[in-house]
């Protein structure tokens, strides 16, 4: 499919996915016989993947390292497992602090809602 289709099914733009190319985030996308990148079903998938790693906070350095990690092949399965589980902790430490400012936002919501505006 074309950078166009990718970026349209990917959610990413056009502008994004050459970006990830360039720093190493994907690997070369094949080409067609016009030399115009041509992007499989596999390679949606690995940006999905980037997608939810990006949305949960993970540093473009750290993904790049899990990228060249995979492209080294299974040896390096033990090294992208740490590096998604330390990911996996901060994400979960910031889900418990998020979780606590709602607390906070729905106290004084209530507040509100009854009258008291402190």
């Amino acid at each position: 499919m074309t950078i166009q289709e990718a970026a349209r099914r990917s959610g990413l733009s056009a502008h994004t996915l050459r970006y990830y190319e360039r720093i190493g985030l994907i690997h070369s996308v094949g080409r067609n016989s016009s030399g115009h990148r041509d992007y499989a079903e596999e390679d949606l998938r690995w940006l999905e993947f980037l997608t939810r790693l990006r949305t949960t906070g993970m540093p473009i350095a750290e993904m790049c390292r899990y990228a060249e990690l995979r492209r080294r092949g299974p040896h390096t399965a033990d090294e992208r497992r740490e590096l998604l589980e330390s990911h996996r902790e901060r994400v979960s430490s910031r889900i418990a602090q998020l979780t606590q400012d709602l607390k906070v936002l729905d106290y004084k919501i209530d507040n509100y809602r009854e009258g008291r505006q402190s």
